[in-house]
């Protein structure tokens, strides 16, 4: 698995953090850091974009964006056609998130959740795949959705 992530300011210690745990626990992930790298101030759009770009037009299979609530970075990942950005606060949404709805980003707070947190959600991200199954009707309404607003874009693919 290819794997992007970033950080703004705020998300920055959290990140140090993931990165560390993909090295040591999910070697198989080919992890690129796209940063930020150091405390200075960087807003969250400038991060999310890029990244979300990267995961849409195929360069990677999935992506962690990380800021103050999560909330911010999400919302900037799912105006890019073809994402699907999901924060995640809980196992379950984590879960979930890639088992039923088959999102390729996924958002982390950083003043929100604690480092052990982090680790639990990103480690149970990174073992889920979209399932199909009864979900695989919802997603495909999903992308239609996206694909109506997108404006011509080139479809998405549902991983």
């Amino acid at each position: 698995m290819k794997l992007i992530i970033g950080s703004d300011h705020y998300g920055l210690p959290l990140k140090q953090v993931v990165v560390e745990l993909i090295k040591k626990d999910h070697p198989e992930v080919l992890l690129t850091d796209y940063g930020v790298f150091t405390p200075d101030p960087v807003d969250y759009p400038d991060i999310a974009l890029p990244v979300s770009e990267a995961v849409a037009s195929g360069r990677f299979d999935r992506g962690i964006l990380i800021c103050g609530t999560g909330a911010g970075m999400a919302i900037c990942a799912n105006k890019v056609p073809g994402v699907k950005a999901v924060c995640c606060h809980d196992p379950y949404t984590a879960e979930r998130a890639r088992k039923s709805n088959s999102a390729q980003i996924m958002t982390l707070g950083a003043q929100v959740i604690g480092p052990e947190m982090a680790r639990i959600l990103v480690s149970t991200w990174l073992a889920s795949d979209f399932a199909g199954g009864r979900s695989l009707p919802k997603v495909a309404k999903v992308d239609a959705i996206d694909v109506k607003y997108r404006h011509g874009e080139p479809e998405p693919a549902t991983k």
